[in-house]
């Protein structure tokens, strides 16, 4: 949810603030059921340290972090920053982008989340460069995005053989033999890709999905100062209704994680 100051290209979520919104009320979604679960774990938030969000949005998990951190959220899209104030009263938010967050003083920021928002940003490099001198050090950043070997955009993609068996004289429901894969048409090459942002509704509001590689990753945050500590990989909680293809699909489910989860530590 940022805009590159250099690119010139807007993905800014602020067109479809209100449906971003109502969406994260759900109560069975990704963000619910595996993310902040997760995310919790890994920080170990203490109580009255400060905490970046950001790309924060509506303020989805800066409210459940501003129940032990003092909690700071930033995010490109104004509508979102406006639903987010409402949201979490106590946590103080501003409308930037992540490349430059001259509000925060140096060494000032105990842990910064970025969640499903780095595949948004044209210039990782420099966000990582102003997360570093915000960091105390020490400080930990925590990066979820959509897995970089399995989520390409318009690169990637699911796939059924109903030829091949999950093994040798094994079937995968009903009798019918059949494996779901995932195909990957591309992966080292970094990409920039224009999606639609509301799936199944107003098709001519779009943003950039921007791809690149694990290497990417441990590079540019290694020239920032940070080395990365740990690497979760987290699969989808969905399941499939009873069929032919439902056990291979749940299988596949389980093998192929959605999310990547990096924690960096600056030095």
């Amino acid at each position: 949810m940022n805009k590159s100051q250099n690119s010139g290209n807007d993905t800014s979520w602020d067109k479809v603030s209100g449906w971003y919104a109502d969406l994260l009320k759900d109560d069975d979604t990704y963000q619910s059921k595996i993310i902040l679960p997760n995310l919790l774990r890994l920080m170990d938030l203490q109580k009255g340290e400060k905490i970046l969000d950001l790309a924060c949005g509506s303020g989805y998990f800066s409210k459940e972090f501003s129940k032990t951190a003092k909690v700071v959220g930033v995010d490109l899209a104004r509508g979102l920053v406006e639903i987010a104030r409402k949201n979490v009263p106590n946590a103080n938010f501003f409308v930037s982008s992540a490349e430059k967050l001259d509000f925060l003083s140096d060494k000032s920021i105990s842990q910064i989340v970025i969640n499903l928002a780095i595949q948004n940003m044209a210039n990782p490099h420099l966000v990582f460069k102003e997360c570093a001198r915000v960091l105390k050090p020490g400080g930990r950043l925590h990066l979820v995005l959509n897995h970089p070997a399995f989520r390409i955009p318009k690169k990637s993609e699911w796939g059924w053989d109903p030829s091949t068996s999950l093994g040798a004289g094994t079937s995968t429901g009903s009798g019918q033999a059949g494996i779901q894969y995932r195909r990957i048409d591309a992966y080292l090459s970094e990409s920039k890709e224009k999606i639609q942002m509301h799936p199944g509704s107003a098709p001519s509001v779009h943003t950039y999905s921007f791809h690149c590689p694990l290497q990417y990753f441990f590079k540019t945050l290694g020239n920032q100062n940070f080395y990365v500590d740990r690497l979760e990989e987290w699969t989808s909680n969905r399941k499939s209704q009873e069929g032919p293809r439902a056990k291979a699909e749940n299988t596949a489910r389980k093998e192929i994680p959605l999310f990547m989860y990096l924690e960096a530590i600056k030095k």
